[in-house]
């Protein structure tokens, strides 16, 4: 019989907001897992939204996260031991680069899981012919699976406590009667933003329906308000008003009331497909199988089905259908049942 540990650390090189949600069921599961051990998680090349943004979601399962801990930068961290000494009962690498996992190794510990160099560094391996599965998800449980004994089936969906507070301000923003078409044209880098102006098109089309589109800009996208404000006169920006602001939960809540949505692969688009609603999601140079959303109303829509991995190789045409088929008929409500 293993003896429970006492201390547990998981080390990733980063989180943006779209990783933290894919992550948390991984965190919820480290708390099931071990429910007496101080947690500590160690973002070694960045940031953390388990820091900021999202800590009110792993409040109570995580008791330490470290940002900015120079571990996984480069092969000269192997001269000299990480984390200033400190020593943990189990430790959880979560990436697969031999030398970073080397580094980690070097903190003391009683224990260490790590599927770099296919496990070569680890206490405890999976049975022979274990293939690394593709989902970020499905990796990050696997491993929890291996350190601690335990199944952790991959959830189809993401149950939030969604402050009383937020749901309310959503329904003011957002009032019944009228069907909301949801628009994230952004995302973390250029490259995985479809053209601008194909949102605004979906917009004028959807408002020529009779339905309300709603563009959800994030902090990086402020100049694209007037333009699409000029374009589409109809549309509502509820993130640019004062109040929740970008607070995913706050996001999450809107999202709740939409008809339908059209994303690029970002935090945002995390966010609309936790919502439970039907999101339409575009991906160019990162791949679906890694990083698709939570959610079980999604449509996909690769640029290598034509051709590429470009994002402007993804038709118009083809995206207006896929929104349109994930509407429900005109007149019906947007909101999910609460």
């Amino acid at each position: 019989m293993q003896i429970p540990p006492e201390s547990v650390l998981v080390y990733v090189g980063l989180d943006r907001v779209g990783d933290g949600l894919l992550k948390l069921p991984f965190v919820r599961g480290l708390r099931t897992a071990f429910p007496g051990a101080h947690i500590t998680w160690v973002a070694g090349k960045e940031t953390s939204v388990y820091a900021d943004v999202l800590a009110g979601l792993v409040e109570g399962k995580l008791d330490e996260v470290i940002e900015n801990a120079g571990i996984g930068l480069h092969p000269s961290e192997l001269l000299k031991r990480p984390l200033a000494g400190r020593r943990f009962d189990l430790i959880i690498d979560t990436q697969r680069i031999l030398w970073a996992s080397l580094s980690l190794w070097r903190i003391g510990h009683r224990a260490f899981i790590s599927p770099a160099g296919r496990f070569l560094l680890s206490s405890r391996r999976p049975p022979r012919g274990y293939k690394f599965p593709k989902s970020m998800q499905r990796q990050l449980l696997d491993l929890l699976e291996l350190a601690s004994g335990q199944a952790f089936p991959t959830p189809l969906g993401l149950d939030l406590d969604i402050p009383a507070p937020y749901r309310a301000e959503a329904r003011t923003r957002l009032p019944e009667n009228k069907q909301y078409v949801g628009f994230a044209p952004g995302s973390g880098g250029k490259p995985k933003c479809w053209d601008l102006e194909n949102f605004i098109s979906l917009a004028q089309e959807q408002a020529a329906r009779g339905r309300t589109p709603v563009f959800f800009l994030g902090p990086q996208e402020p100049e694209w308000q007037a333009p699409i404000s000029a374009a589409v006169p109809a549309a509502l920006f509820p993130l640019q008003m004062e109040n929740y602001g970008f607070d995913p939960l706050f996001t999450i809540a809107l999202a709740e009331r939409l008809a339908a949505s059209v994303s690029n692969d970002s935090g945002v688009g995390h966010m609309l497909a936790i919502s439970g609603r039907p999101l339409v999601s575009l991906f160019g140079p990162t791949v679906p199988e890694k990083f698709m959303p939570m959610g079980d109303k999604l449509t996909i829509i690769e640029a290598k089905t034509f051709g590429g991995r470009e994002m402007n190789l993804i038709p118009l045409d083809t995206v207006a259908a896929a929104l349109m088929s994930a509407l429900p008929p005109a007149g019906a409500s947007s909101a999910k049942a609460e």
